[in-house]
């Protein structure tokens, strides 16, 4: 018997315990109870500022990026598992923060767990959902992100805190840099 996912999102999940796969807010802020978390590489998808953020990091007037995996390359992140017995009151609550616009795809991916290849659940960007940005420019980017302001906070503490766990799994991410450059440009201009 596979554990079942909430709503109506169809995925057979793994018999046992459960990876979950966080490449943005997930890897600082998990909220939700783990067994043990590591490194772990995706390949086959890319992290990227795709889809618009209307309610934690920007509002309707003034909307905000965040985070979403798109196709192609490969993007580092860290693996969460979680217990069997915690698996349906950690969807519940991913389900409640992911997935309440529907711009995210639940997916099960397979990572790389130092040399381990696990299956874990993570969430993809919808291109066809109205909250996808798509591809913009940098400098697109980089205006939104600095004056994006939502429900959770500003949207370059977002970025900042992103880049910041990147580097303690000792990640580099020279995209993610640029939109910082760009985005402490913008707001030393403003000052």
């Amino acid at each position: 018997m596979s554990n079942s996912t909430p709503h109506e999102f169809d995925l057979e999940l793994p018999r046992g315990d459960l990876w979950i796969f966080g490449y943005g807010s997930l890897m600082w802020n998990p909220g939700f109870p783990y067994v043990r978390s590591g490194s772990a590489l995706l390949r086959g998808y890319h992290r990227a500022f795709c889809i618009y953020s209307d309610r934690y990091r920007g509002t309707p007037e003034q909307p905000g990026l965040v985070l979403g995996l798109n196709r192609g390359g490969a993007c580092r992140g860290i693996a969460y598992l979680v217990a069997k017995q915690q698996i349906k009151d950690v969807l519940d609550s991913l389900w409640a923060r992911e997935m309440s616009r529907r711009t995210y795809c639940p997916r099960l991916v397979r990572v790389n767990l130092a040399g381990e290849r696990a299956q874990a659940l993570t969430f993809v960007a919808d291109p066809a959902h109205p909250g996808y940005a798509g591809r913009l420019a940098l400098e697109e980017i980089a205006v939104m992100i600095a004056r994006g302001v939502g429900a959770r906070g500003a949207n370059t503490d977002y970025l900042v805190n992103t880049l910041r766990h990147l580097e303690a799994l000792g990640v580099r991410d020279p995209g993610l840099r640029k939109i910082h450059s760009a985005v402490k440009k913008l707001q030393s201009r403003s000052e």
